[in-house]
C-alpha cells in the first residue's frame, strides 16, 4: 500500500487512490489537478471531460509563461489557459477509480469531495536527440507521480436559537443611558 502525504480527517468517509509513474507532462497535470481541487468529484468529471473536448479550459496560474490567452479562461478569473487532453485523460481514470474505491467502501458519491490533490516530479526518462556536426542532446520526458484523496462532505447542523446564549455585552455607560430611557417612560 503507498504512503499518502496527507491523512484524511475521517478514514470512515474517505477514499484514496494513486497511480505513480504516470508519463504525462507534470507541469500540465499540476495545471489540472489545482483545477479539481476541492471541487465535488461528480462535477470534476464532467469538467475533465469538457477539457477533453474543449468545451472548458484548464487555467494555466503556476507554469504560465508562454502560455496562449483564451476566452474560456474568464470563467476562473484568468486569462492564460489550455486544453492538456492527457493529463484530464489520467486524472479522470484516477477519479473513476477512487469511485469505485469509496462506493467499496459504502460512501454516496454524489456527496464526495475532493479533499486533497497532490502531483509530484517522478525521475525524468533520458533519451537523446541527434544535432549537427555529431552532437547529441539529452531530450528528457518529465513523468509524474498523482495522487487523491475524497472525502464525503459533512453536513452542518445550525445551531438553535437561545436567548440565554445572545448575551450583548454592554459597557457601563450603554448600561445608565438605558436605565436612564426606562425611567423616563
Amino acid at each position: 500500500m503507498p504512503r499518502y502525504s496527507a491523512t484524511p480527517a475521517n478514514e470512515a468517509k474517505s477514499a484514496k487512490s494513486s497511480i505513480a509513474y504516470l508519463r504525462v507532462h507534470f507541469k500540465n497535470t499540476v495545471e489540472t489537478a489545482n483545477a479539481i481541487k476541492g471541487r465535488k468529484l461528480l462535477n470534476a468529471v464532467t469538467y475533465l471531460k469538457d477539457v477533453q473536448e474543449q468545451k472548458q479550459c484548464v487555467p494555466f496560474r503556476r507554469f504560465h509563461r508562454g502560455i496562449g490567452r483564451t476566452a474560456q479562461a474568464k470563467a476562473f478569473k484568468a486569462t492564460l489557459g489550455r486544453w492538456p487532453t492527457k493529463s484530464a485523460k489520467y486524472l479522470l481514470q484516477l477519479l473513476q477509480n477512487v469511485q469505485a474505491n469509496a462506493e467499496s467502501k459504502g460512501l454516496n458519491s454524489e456527496e464526495l469531495v475532493i479533499k486533497h490533490i497532490l502531483v509530484n516530479p517522478a525521475p525524468k526518462q533520458r533519451r537523446r536527440i541527434f544535432r549537427a556536426h555529431g552532437r547529441s542532446n539529452p531530450y528528457l520526458s518529465s513523468p509524474c507521480h498523482i495522487e487523491v484523496i475524497v472525502s464525503e462532505e459533512e453536513k452542518n447542523v445550525e445551531k438553535t436559537k437561545d436567548e440565554r446564549s445572545t448575551v450583548v455585552f454592554q459597557s457601563q455607560k450603554q448600561l445608565a443611558a438605558k436605565r436612564l430611557r426606562a425611567s423616563r417612560k
